[in-house]
């Protein structure tokens, strides 16, 4: 993991199309804007981590269906 310090204003390149502006510090909240191209897709971890463990526990599910009651 690299460690960086910036402030308010600065800026981190992601490789050649992806820039991390820092757009406001205030206490212990940091403000980012990302300017990426769209076929980068941009997650918030723990909403990352939330679609990861419900698709998981979707895999694992048992895939046979209920039986319907017989018509007649």
């Amino acid at each position: 993991m690299l460690i960086v310090t910036r402030r308010e204003g600065e800026k981190l390149m992601i490789g050649d199309d992806v820039v991390v502006s820092i757009v406001e510090v205030s206490g212990g909240t940091v403000k980012l804007g990302i300017d990426a191209p769209r076929s980068v897709p941009i997650y918030r971890e723990e909403l990352w981590a939330a679609v990861r463990d419900e698709n998981r526990a979707a895999a694992e599910a048992p895939a046979t269906l209920p039986s319907l009651p017989r018509r007649g």
